[in-house]
């Protein structure tokens, strides 16, 4: 057999950090159209109204993130995978809560003649209630008084104040990680991987019975009547189907060529969100492994695509504001990505990374670890290496313990 994809990905020799930040940016692009007041974005024409840049960047996003989370469970316990992922998402994402609410939402209303004192009573409307409504990613409200409802074009449209349209997606991608996590809990990805690809098949009906009448399955189960549930759910799971068979699903120029094709077909003519997203998934993780070496470096080290993607429509709305879409809409989308960047530059290093510097900590230590130590049995203990979790660390295990972790 040739290559396989676990193989020509290498571990972090790929271009994965550099796609998803690509990605991310495709986001901001697609963003300033509502955003700047340009109009809608073309690719809906492009497409035939099956998708926009932004959902095709998203997509993106939920299949390489559907295979990166597969394989961090398949080499963690559930204990260690919840820890890491609650501290890859939620630090960064609490974050820009906080400062949409007490840095930038004050002095927009301090600029436009509000008073401070005021801007902080504990209104309904206000910014308390903007994070207690938004900070599990169920988005309970976008807006924080009447700010941006009537200076920005996007304000306008929707009649509402909104500071960050782009958070919606989160609360799918978490729901897609407690799927992954309840796999680890059960052993399903060491001992039954069949059971992804079959949930994948039968996330694939449910997007074809959306796709052609989506109250059918709204009548039976309501939280099927959501799209982007089934939609971005199935795109994850392609994703993580093709991380569970890495070492099996091979590795060809001609299928990368044949799946790049098949996107580009069927986002032209039809059949995107079903055949193109299983293409899709493909082509982005032969894009990773194929792209040139010398790129690898971008975001193997500092992922910085977060942080673009979280801030990216707060910038933009922050430059509506200030009226920087009237400098037409290829400047408004640069000056934004710019500015989103350096957001992201500060949240990678000023929270984020910090965060995922804890991942070894407390309940990054595993299962076995804590198990270990809840018993209390100590005689003899043995300094051993550890296999269990995405890096190798040393832990103290009595002999009891190490013959029950073989």
């Amino acid at each position: 057999m040739g290559l396989t994809i676990a193989e020509a990905l290498g571990g972090h020799r790929n271009s994965l950090g550099l796609l998803r930040l690509l990605l991310a940016s495709l986001v901001i692009f697609d963003h300033a159209f509502p955003t700047g007041g340009f109009g809608r974005d073309p690719f809906w024409e492009l497409t035939r109204g099956q998708a926009s840049l932004g959902s095709i960047a998203v997509g993106g996003f939920f299949a390489i993130s559907g295979y990166l989370i597969a394989k961090s469970g398949m080499s963690s316990d559930i204990l260690q995978f919840m820890w890491r992922r609650i501290l890859r998402i939620f630090p960064a994402y609490w974050g820009v809560l906080l400062i949409t609410a007490f840095v930038v939402a004050p002095v927009i209303w301090v600029t436009a003649g509000g008073a401070l004192g005021d801007f902080f009573a504990r209104a309904p409307n206000g910014p308390f209630h903007y994070v207690a409504g938004n900070w599990t990613m169920n988005i309970g409200t976008y807006g924080i008084y009447d700010i941006f409802a009537e200076t920005t074009p996007y304000g306008q449209s929707v009649k509402a104040s909104v500071f960050n349209g782009s958070i919606w997606t989160l609360i799918y991608e978490w729901r897609c990680y407690l799927v992954i996590g309840v796999f680890v809990a059960f052993g399903v990805l060491a001992r039954a991987k069949a059971v992804v690809p079959a949930l994948t098949v039968g996330f694939f009906v449910l997007q074809i019975i959306n796709l052609s009448n989506p109250a059918s399955l709204g009548s039976i189960a309501p939280f099927l009547a959501d799209t982007q549930l089934v939609a971005l759910t199935f795109t994850f799971l392609v994703g993580s189907t093709l991380a569970v068979y890495s070492r099996s699903v091979p590795f060809d120029d001609r299928l990368g060529v044949l799946a790049g094709l098949i996107v580009i077909v069927t986002l032209r003519y039809g059949a995107f969100n079903t055949l193109g997203i299983i293409a899709g998934a493909y082509f982005v993780l032969y894009l990773a492994a194929r792209l040139p070496r010398r790129l690898q470096w971008i975001g193997a080290r500092n992922d910085y695509s977060y942080g673009v993607y979280i801030y990216g429509f707060l910038v933009q709305q922050v430059l509506a504001y200030l009226g920087v879409y009237r400098w037409g809409y290829g400047w408004f989308a640069l000056t934004a990505l710019v500015i989103s960047l350096g957001c992201a530059w500060l949240s990678w290093h000023g929270v984020e990374k910090w965060a995922m510097s804890l991942k070894n900590w407390g309940p990054g230590k595993g299962l076995v670890f804590w198990a270990a130590m809840i018993r209390g049995r100590w005689p003899g203990r043995k300094r051993i290496r550890s296999t269990v979790g995405a890096d190798k660390t040393d832990r103290i295990l009595d002999s009891e313990t190490k013959r029950n972790a073989k």
